[in-house]
């Protein structure tokens, strides 16, 4: 099942294109509505794809975590997809899809893979108020297919801060403060709820001003009228906006899109773009570095974040 992601080099081109890979899944029949759902995960976040291998079980874990495998030496824990989403269905997952990012590998239980489809993130687009209610916010992004099939993404950030019972408080002792960002202002971009509020709670905690969007797309518009702003003011932008923070995978226009609009626009000159995802590996910040990205750190390391930000503020 791997030779699925044999091909992932040539992917590495997909950046600034606006386009992606999904590999597509499914958890199983819902008996309660009948339905067999298709989700899908950027095949970036993919590292192998196997037969569900004998799974140990471990104490005081989420109940949606079966325990832990052995991959090569180094114990990943093993999410079901279906009892994390609500799924009720008599289906044993058969698969395990690895992923791997922000240096931790987990493996997700799912009831069969389907293929790759390359797709452009235009086509993906905001999951309705109702969807979201209805997955509990585990979808950040859907789209129809040719087919009328209709595919949701997985928001992997979110299964795994609350099935690993990721500590989302900050020490904030350890963020980088400076009497100077009183009058900086940081715009961010991420369609994960989950990063979203780290990125606001580190902000906050440095003294930063701050503005977000939840995809490339509705980012790119704002940013559109606050160079207006700007224009009325009769100032550069730079004065007014002194740092974008942007993560990768987006529906309707993904970060690498994002910043090859801010970079290739006059009016965003001197405007540094700090790269904020977890897809961390180098391959990864090479595309970042393509399209004109000046800086890079990995989620889920609001530390480190507080200090990649201040290192920029600190010379605006």
């Amino acid at each position: 099942m791997s030779e699925l992601l044999k091909t992932i080099d040539a992917r590495t081109k997909l950046a600034g294109t606006n386009k992606l890979e999904i590999l597509l899944f499914t958890l199983g029949v819902d008996q309660r509505s009948g339905r067999r759902e298709n989700f899908g995960i950027n095949v970036f976040k993919v590292r192998e794809v196997m037969r569900t291998p004998e799974i140990t079980q471990a104490p005081e874990m989420s109940d949606a975590v079966e325990g832990m495998v052995s991959l090569r030496g180094v114990l990943v824990p093993v999410v079901d997809l279906a009892k994390y989403a609500g799924i009720v269905t008599n289906t044993r997952p058969e698969i395990m899809i690895v992923t791997e990012y922000n240096g931790h590998t987990q493996g997700f239980l799912v009831e069969a893979v389907d293929t790759i489809l390359r797709l452009d993130w235009s086509s993906m687009r905001v999951p309705p108020d109702m969807l979201i209610t209805q997955m509990g916010g585990l979808v950040t992004a859907v789209t129809e297919l040719d087919n009328g099939k209709l595919v949701m993404m997985l928001d992997v950030e979110k299964v795994l801060a609350e099935t690993t019972q990721t500590d989302e408080n900050i020490d904030t002792s350890l963020v980088v403060r400076d009497h100077k960002f009183a009058d900086k202002m940081v715009f961010f971009a991420d369609d994960s709820i989950v990063a979203r509020r780290q990125i606001e709670v580190t902000l906050n905690a440095m003294g930063v001003h701050q503005q977000h969007a939840i995809n490339g797309k509705r980012a790119w518009d704002e940013l559109q009228r606050i160079a207006q702003s700007a224009a009325i003011q009769d100032k550069p932008v730079k004065d007014i906006l002194h740092l974008v923070l942007t993560d990768v995978e987006m529906p309707e226009m993904d970060g690498y899109m994002l910043t090859r609009l801010i970079k290739t626009d006059p009016r965003f000159a001197g405007i540094p773009v700090l790269m904020h995802s977890s897809l961390s590996g180098a391959s990864n910040q090479k595309l970042g570095h393509s399209v004109g990205v000046d800086g890079y750190v990995s989620k889920f390391e609001p530390h480190k974040l507080s200090e990649s930000i201040a290192s920029f503020l600190l010379k605006s």
